[in-house]
């Protein structure tokens, strides 16, 4: 049979990633043990929290489900996952001088998974982990006896006062050098007050600080050989580890998981536009062939990128909310508050006066019931919170950009029929109305935690709340008609 070039290439040779607890990470981490057999030690960085130190974190790590079928498969490859303690915000990522040695001694491709994800982190914690940060990973890699690549991850969505982004490193407003200074310089108040000035039109502090993480690889790489991957919006997984994997709410999920439980009615959306989402399995797959390729082509200029769908094979929001309306119908969840009837709104008054009819309103009406009963009241808080993380999106829901891919599918079409099988990450092959029919599945079992077999309550319950739903809707046209003939009425009676 054909051999695998990618997981020959890595047979072992041992790796060091950042971030490996994220969503990515897990992922990344998971695909490695899994289509990588004889790759000799998976390093990853980890730092203590909650009070649990690294190893309780290593093995809650591993008991994740992402891990059954590498545990089921052999168990024993789960050894190969060594944790050392460290932090991305800290000199020399905080390593102890042993672990330091270890990694310097052994490691050859670096993963650089950490980043702070939040759109509304202060600029302060933003550069030093998303500018700083990588700039320590890179000062490892060049102590490094050993080291043939370090892969990037950054994101589609920096620069973005163009509508067409090519896979090239642009120029910030600033040099790399000059915003770490002047975050080092000034207050927390004053950093607060220059921090809208300083990012223009950018709209958070996430997107502003990764184009500076890209400029200053790009000026300090040296010889070190670098790929930079540039995902857009990561959604759960097409096919693996598990069709449909998520374990978060972030971006479309969380409005998915709200649609399907009938919480969630209106959202501001231009349907017109499109949606770049990617799945999470292909992000990781490019990252792996990459590294493969950035360490057997060694570059001397950083490779970019652009893991995305807008280029060769869009799809807009409105096709995604048409297949995902149908998916929930045939596949809704037990506990649904009301009839899953989702709608977008681009208009921010429209969207508005739809939100207090169909979500505040209720939301006081049930809170107050709940208050009369002696139960905590919850509904306006929930509305308020999942309002607050439509605002955050809502940027990118209004706008849209064309990710070109060039170099993405020029290393796809070079890979061996067997890698492209194992790696695959052309996103021609994305079929639309399969995959969001998966990610449906996969937000109904991950994050509503609704297993397969009460589907057949679940149906029974949407039946229900169906002809519910239609008798409002009746009774709320008669409840119109009624006024407004009442109101023609006195008017057209007046003397």
């Amino acid at each position: 049979m054909e051999k695998s070039t990618i997981a020959e290439f890595y047979r072992d040779r041992s790796v060091f990633i950042t971030g490996a607890t994220g969503f990515l990470g897990k992922v990344l981490v998971e695909k490695l043990l899994r289509s990588c057999p004889d790759i000799k030690t998976l390093y990853l960085l980890m730092r203590p929290k909650s009070g649990k130190d690294i190893r309780i974190r290593l093995q809650e790590f591993t008991e994740n489900s992402i891990f059954n079928d590498v545990r089921l498969k052999n168990g024993s490859t789960l050894n190969k996952l060594v944790v050392v303690e460290g932090d991305v915000t800290l000199p020399e990522l905080g390593l102890s001088a042993t672990d330091l040695k270890l990694v310097c001694d052994h490691v050859s491709v670096v993963f650089n998974c950490a980043a702070s994800v939040r759109f509304d982190e202060d600029l302060r914690t933003a550069v030093n982990m998303n500018v700083r940060g990588p700039q320590r990973v890179l000062k490892i890699c060049k102590q490094m006896l050993h080291h043939e690549a370090l892969v990037h991850v950054s994101t589609a969505y920096n620069n973005l006062d163009r509508n067409n982004l090519e896979e090239k490193i642009y120029p910030t407003s600033i040099s790399p050098e000059t915003l770490m200074e002047i975050v080092e310089t000034l207050k927390d108040d004053a950093l607060k007050n220059a921090t809208k000035t300083l990012m223009g039109k950018c709209p958070n502090t996430y997107s502003y600080t990764k184009a500076f993480a890209e400029m200053l690889l790009q000026q300090e790489h040296g010889r070190i050989p670098v790929a930079i991957i540039r995902p857009s919006i990561v959604t759960a997984a097409m096919k693996e580890p598990i069709p449909g994997w998520i374990d978060n709410r972030n971006g479309p999920t969380g409005l998915l998981a709200g649609a399907s439980a009938g919480l969630l009615r209106v959202t501001r959306v231009d349907e017109n536009l499109v949606g770049d989402i990617i799945p999470v399995d292909f992000s990781t797959n490019l990252m792996i062939a990459a590294g493969w390729h950035t360490a057997i082509s060694k570059p001397q200029e950083i490779v970019m990128y652009s893991c995305s769908t807008s280029h060769q094979n869009p799809i807009t929001w409105k096709q995604f909310r048409l297949y995902a309306t149908e998916a929930l119908m045939a596949n809704p969840t037990k506990d649904m508050l009301w009839y899953p009837n989702f709608t977008c709104q681009s208009n921010y008054i429209s969207h508005e006066c739809i939100a207090l009819f169909l979500h505040y309103i209720p939301a006081y009406i049930l809170d107050f019931i709940a208050r009369i009963l002696g139960k905590p009241q919850r509904m306006v808080r929930f509305y308020d919170k999942a309002h607050k993380a439509i605002d955050t999106l809502s940027f990118y829901l209004l706008n849209s950009w064309r990710f070109v891919c060039v170099n993405t599918i020029r290393l796809s079409d070079q890979l061996s029929a067997i890698d492209r099988s194992t790696f695959y990450f052309d996103v021609r092959e994305i079929n639309w109305p399969e995959y969001i029919t998966n990610y449906v599945l996969g937000t109904r079992r991950f994050i509503l935690k609704d297993d397969y077999s009460t589907l057949p309550i679940a149906k029974r319950n949407l039946k229900r709340l169906f002809w519910a739903h239609n008798v409002l809707k009746v009774v709320q046209a008669a409840l119109l008609c009624f006024i407004f003939y009442t109101m023609s009425h006195l008017f057209f009676s007046r003397p």
